[in-house]
């Protein structure tokens, strides 16, 4: 913030010295194009004048409105304020030149001494008031849209962080009940199959720390979040035996498309949960990888009946919506129906 006022005001300067500056040269170039008759004394002291005096004006007039905040105002609140400064501006640099041509004897001719101040001044201000106008209308606009456009990118910026807020803490969600069971799963298992303990205390570690290691990322490829899911269902597979009935049916060309991490397995997370561990002889569950109309179609099917209360309620589907929803927009969608009569399909559509 201190570099982009430090640069905003060296850049101010530069144009105050370059405009005022052009603006005497201009003057000076035209007085040799229309061949006006003036010494070279009254001549430069003119243009010194009109151009010292607007800059000393234009830079008063600067920390009045500055002071005053109209910058800072919506513009159709700040046309009062950047009227009443152009009329002052104006007329206190009318005032200064014609008391500086007075005193330095800078007028043109000699009717011009016959002339009252009052006429003079309004002869002034009139004639050179122009210039103010036209620098106060300068400064505002450039100011306006340089701060609306810092507003704006701001806003984009904070957007951003509670877009990225918002992403990690949905993807971070890790069911604890899954954990909790797992856990119980592998101690029954250390005495009677240590074997198969260890390798579940490896799928659990692994699970976990793709967990912590995708919070960073927002897209991962299939084939790494299938990594996570073999491992999570080989847990529960511990858990429902024989009861748990898996198939995968993953297209090829698919395992290198872009995915949300762990969205998958809150879908299969979901579908046992609400599916198959309410049903005492257990069931089966089928995921689906395929491209279709230019989407990447990702579909997790089990056995069971369609719960309402599920999808208005449950943390998993809003939490996949909403992601789906933060990284892609409206070109994603997610959809869960009752396709047959014991058979429940949630069905996510990403854009390729």
């Amino acid at each position: 913030m201190i570099n982009l006022f430090q640069s905003r005001e060296r850049l101010y300067w530069l144009l105050q010295f370059c405009g005022w500056g052009v603006l005497g040269a201009i003057t000076a170039l035209f007085a040799k194009i229309f061949n006006v008759q003036l010494e070279p004394r009254v001549l430069a002291g003119r243009i010194l004048v009109i151009c010292i005096a607007g800059f000393f004006i234009t830079h008063i007039t600067r920390l009045i409105v500055k002071k005053s905040r109209w910058l800072e105002q919506p513009l159709e609140r700040a046309w009062a304020g950047l009227f009443l400064a152009i009329i002052l501006s104006a007329s206190l640099y009318g005032v200064l030149v014609v008391f500086s041509l007075e005193s330095l004897d800078l007028f043109l001719t000699p009717e011009a001494y016959q002339l009252s101040y009052f006429q003079k001044w309004l002869a002034i201000t009139i004639d050179n008031g122009l210039f103010i106008f036209s620098w106060l209308l300068l400064y505002y606009f450039f100011h306006y849209y340089s701060d609306n456009r810092r507003r704006q990118l701001d806003t984009l910026k904070l957007e951003s962080t509670v877009r990225e807020l918002e992403l990690k803490t949905l993807k971070a969600h890790i069911n604890p009940h899954f954990i909790f069971n797992s856990l119980n799963s592998i101690r029954a298992l250390v005495d009677i199959n240590p074997e198969r303990a260890r390798r579940a205390i490896t799928e659990l570690s692994n699970l976990l720390r793709s967990s912590m290691q995708n919070e960073k990322l927002q897209l991962v490829p299939l084939r790494q979040e299938m990594d996570i899911i073999r491992d999570y269902l080989a847990l529960e597979s511990i858990r429902f035996e024989d009861r748990l009935r898996i198939d995968l049916d993953i297209a090829e060309e698919t395992f290198d498309l872009p995915v949300p991490p762990m969205m998958l397995q809150t879908l299969v997370e979901n579908a046992i949960k609400h599916g198959i561990s309410t049903r005492l002889d257990g069931g089966w569950i089928r995921i689906y990888s395929f491209k279709r109309d230019g989407n990447h179609v990702l579909e997790v099917a089990n056995s069971g009946y369609l719960n309402s209360a599920v999808i208005t309620a449950g943390f998993g589907l809003s939490s996949t919506q909403n992601r789906l929803q933060l990284l892609f927009g409206n070109k994603a969608r997610l959809a869960i129906r009752q396709q047959e009569k014991e058979v429940v399909l949630c069905s996510v559509s990403i854009p390729i």
